[in-house]
């Protein structure tokens, strides 16, 4: 591995354990990052399966984890001075020994809010596009069937002013926020994790589900996939909505029941826009290529260069923080009360 040794035989660097996939060090740093990150460090890129056949002596070392891999008790065990798990796939997954980490007192951290800003943009081009028609009117074009002025706009809407509803108020849903909030909008949101005199005091109304159903000319559904709330927008959800409501999905699809969804779509009920699907790459033979009403994005809204240079960034400066025993500041920290209970699928493109 071409590691450095002092003359104690002693590592002359921390060592970093690189094992990131599907990102890899060249997609999350820049040449200047990465060129600090070795300069500061031993990093020794792995992969999940080689993780647990690594030296004791190496696994006895290890000060950082750039990666989500699989680590078992007995790996975890041999890793005595672990400082933290440095999650750059973003999605916490139960595939690791959450209580011994955080009885240890090892940090886990994610760099998912990276991508709120992004897919928040995106989601915003979305909403303007269901409320004016911009795809549709574009196809009408290319094909020598538009409709002018005020005719092309029987079904349009202003965004501006309107009831919008949001579902999750995490990094995205706040993101969210920023980015309506100069439209003017009556901004409700359900999230039941949250106590309500924080959503007050970013200016949005908490509620409950049925309300933000019923009462939302636009719905942006951004929360995580947890143990309590898989397909939890059904059939029933969807009848509740607004005659016409704009359903906007961006985080994944494992929370809506998506038959359903498509379902609603067809009969007329609402229009959605959809970032993620059920199965990714999406079988080019599935229903919802051709379904009218429905826009589609293949999970994309997130995925630009730099927010992937964005979480080198902040995984540095995290690290120097920890390296001086100061608490990871740029990162957001897994919680012992619900890390078990997120359940989104791992990614398997950037």
């Amino acid at each position: 591995m071409g590691l450095a040794f002092g003359a104690k035989g002693v590592f002359m660097k921390p060592i970093v354990l690189s094992a990131p996939a599907p990102r890899s060090l060249d997609l999350i740093f820049s040449q200047a990052k990465r060129e600090q990150l070795h300069e500061t460090y031993e990093v020794i890129e792995t992969t999940e399966d080689e993780l647990a056949a690594l030296p004791f002596r190496l696994l006895k070392e290890t000060r950082y984890i750039l990666g989500q891999p699989h680590i078992s008790d007995s790996v975890l065990a041999q890793m005595t001075k672990l400082k933290a798990i440095l999650n750059v796939e973003t999605n916490l997954i139960n595939n690791m020994p959450y209580p011994t980490l955080f009885e240890r007192g090892i940090h886990v951290l994610t760099t998912g809010a990276v991508f709120a800003k992004p897919v928040a943009e995106l989601g915003l081009g979305l909403a303007l596009d269901l409320a004016r028609g911009i795809t549709d009117a574009d196809l009408a074009f290319r094909n020598g069937t538009e409709q002018w002025g005020g005719d092309s706009n029987v079904n349009a809407r202003m965004l501006g002013g309107s009831d919008i509803g949001i579902v999750g108020y995490g990094d995205l849903g706040r993101a969210l926020r920023r980015v309506l909030q100069g439209f003017d909008p009556v901004i409700r949101v359900y999230d039941p994790w949250l106590p309500p005199s924080m959503l007050q005091e970013d200016g949005v109304i908490p509620t409950e589900l049925n309300t933000v159903l019923t009462q939302s000319d636009t719905l942006f559904v951004v929360a995580a996939v947890t143990s309590e709330n898989q397909r939890f927008i059904d059939a029933k959800a969807f009848a509740k909505m607004r005659p016409g409501c704009h359903f906007i999905l961006l985080s994944r699809a494992e929370i809506v029941d998506f038959d359903a969804m498509m379902d609603a779509v067809q009969s007329g009920h609402i229009l959605v826009a959809s970032d993620v699907f059920p199965e990714e790459p999406l079988p080019t033979d599935h229903p919802v290529r051709k379904l009218k009403g429905f826009i589609r994005s293949a999970h994309r809204a997130g995925a630009l260069n730099t927010a992937f240079q964005q979480m080198g960034d902040i995984v540095l400066e995290d690290m120097a923080l920890m390296d001086r025993d100061l608490v990871p500041m740029r990162c957001k920290r897994a919680e012992r009360e619900t890390v078990q209970r997120f359940r989104s699928k791992p990614v398997t493109q950037n």
